[in-house]
């Protein structure tokens, strides 16, 4: 299936590549790609040092995409479009990955500063450094073999570097799928490595419907001391969120392809009300997660939740406002079957020496979007499970083990049937 001594080749390359590696995951980081929904100025910054490199490294197929965002200060959110030519034009093996990041949140939680990488033992710490930078560097350095051994791939090597991926993909893949240059096929392999475990053995093909709600209860306003002069708007949202509790016993069915199995319906975000205690808030405001198996429909939970919600109007003599933040109807799976998933199978067993199997997930990707438009997506990742946590780290081996999984990948003699 693939030619072994030039597999050993492109990794005794990637093993030189270590401390190259490292260093980009400090450029990286100490450019923080934030959304400006997440307070921050994008990933332009990010995306110009990653174009200089592609660059000086001789990457003959470059192509930007830039999503016009009036929000930073750029004026648009860069999606970046690599490729290497291979024997067969008429397939490309692609790796999409994400620049941005999430914020670091509660900064006392964090051993150092989380833009800035620290190297302890076999670990890189810093923000960013596994989600998404862990594949991205990984993917990066896979190409670069080729280049500097001189390897022509099998199908053609295509990198994909996009946007806006935490906060809804908007900017990102979901700009560059809708753009005149959209550069993917049915034919190609599509890996957006973003999910997995820490063996490498779970491929994802399916994930769950994604509905985000935010609930606005406005009562009356009054005194602590008087509360019949006002309504709670606290005390109505709260019965409503044990009323929200019902969802999982409508909503039951299990379906063990995901983790867990069943879909959940969980209350998040509280917002603050009143800043004092001996005032009775008259609007409270919360959000709740849902992750909702595909079998069910999210407009018909969207009725139960507003009928619901009526139910606690009329109790409580309050309005409740009900708004979808993010409201993401699940696509049919990837095949099992597909040519995709055989590809990576091979590739796992030959560099980790794992039985990889298919499975789903509750967690969104940028996958959706490719999986709406009928592209057989794999999402698959060895990793160490770190994403959006204080002290992210990624692991070393990891990196290089992934970059040999992805240079197996370029290396295949794949077949689109």
């Amino acid at each position: 299936m693939i030619d072994r001594d030039l597999f050993h080749k492109l990794s005794t390359r990637i093993d030189t590549y270590e401390k190259a590696m490292i260093e980009m995951q400090a450029a990286f980081t100490a450019l923080p790609a934030l959304s400006p929904d997440s307070g921050g100025q994008g990933e332009y910054e990010k995306a110009q040092y990653l174009l200089c490199q592609l660059r000086e490294w001789g990457f003959p197929d470059i192509t930007e995409i830039n999503a016009p965002d009036a929000r930073v200060p750029s004026g648009c959110r860069p999606n970046i479009l690599a490729g290497l030519p291979g024997r067969n034009p008429e397939m490309t093996v692609w790796i999409l990955t994400h620049l941005d990041i999430v914020p670091p949140g509660e900064l006392s939680f964090w051993d150092s500063d989380p833009y800035r990488v620290s190297v302890k033992g076999r670990r890189v710490y810093g923000r960013g450094t596994e989600d998404n930078q862990q594949d991205m560097v990984s993917s990066l350095f896979a190409a670069k073999a080729f280049l500097d051994e001189g390897i022509l791939p099998e199908a053609s090597i295509g990198l994909a570097f996009v946007s806006d991926e935490e906060t809804g993909s908007q900017f990102g893949l979901d700009f560059v799928l809708k753009n005149v240059r959209n550069p993917f096929r049915m034919t190609d392999l599509i890996i957006v490595p973003d999910a997995g475990n820490d063996e490498g053995t779970m491929i994802e093909i399916a994930e769950k419907s994604i509905l985000w709600l935010k609930f606005k209860t406005t009562g009356k306003q009054c005194h602590g001391s008087k509360p019949h002069l006002g309504r709670n708007a606290f005390l109505a949202a709260s019965h409503l969120i044990v009323e929200l509790s019902k969802l999982y016993q409508l909503y039951s069915k299990s379906d063990l392809l995901y983790e867990p199995p069943v879909s959940t319906f969980e209350p998040t975000r509280k917002d603050a009300n009143v800043p004092n205690i001996n005032t009775i808030p008259g609007e409270d405001v919360f959000f709740m997660d849902c992750r909702v198996l595909p079998d069910y429909s999210l407009l018909d939970i969207l009725l139960e939740i507003r009928r619901m919600a009526d139910k606690i109007q009329d109790q409580f003599d309050v309005i409740i406002e009900i708004t979808a933040v993010q409201e993401n109807q699940a696509a049919l799976p990837t095949s099992e079957n597909a040519p995709v998933i055989r590809a990576l199978q091979n590739a796992i067993k030959e560099v980790y020496s794992a039985e990889a199997f298919p499975g789903g997930i509750g967690g969104g990707t940028v996958a959706a979007h490719f999986r709406k438009q009928g592209y057989p997506v794999a999402v698959w990742s060895r990793l160490g499970q770190m994403a959006h946590q204080p002290n992210e780290f990624c692991s070393i081996d990891t990196m290089l083990g992934n970059a040999k999984i992805y240079a197996h990948l370029f290396l295949q003699k794949q077949n689109s049937n």
